[in-house]
């Protein structure tokens, strides 16, 4: 059993990248979806999280990034077809 420790250690020790996580309990992500209700400063935490250092928050932040920029650019091609409709009415008379 000792054996199977050490050999265990000097593998752990071996790799030069270590993820530390911690889970995150209920008031942590109570926490964090507080500073979500924050306009702006939604948007600026979601970067740090999703692109600092290492963050049980990461792959949340990262997806969320995803699919407002999916939200926007799905906005932006409705309104312009909206918009392209609204000024072909005005020019058919």
């Amino acid at each position: 059993m000792e054996s199977y420790e050490t050999e265990q250690s000097q593998v752990s020790q071996g790799n030069d990248i270590q993820k530390e996580t911690k889970d995150m309990s209920v008031g942590d992500w109570l926490i964090t979806m507080l500073i979500l209700i924050i306009p702006i400063v939604n948007i600026v935490m979601l970067f740090v999280w999703g692109f600092g250092n290492s963050d049980p928050r990461r792959n949340y932040a990262r997806a969320s990034l995803i699919w407002m920029g999916i939200c926007i650019i799905i906005g932006i091609i409705f309104y312009a077809i909206f918009f392209a409709i609204i000024v072909s009415s005005f020019n058919s008379y």
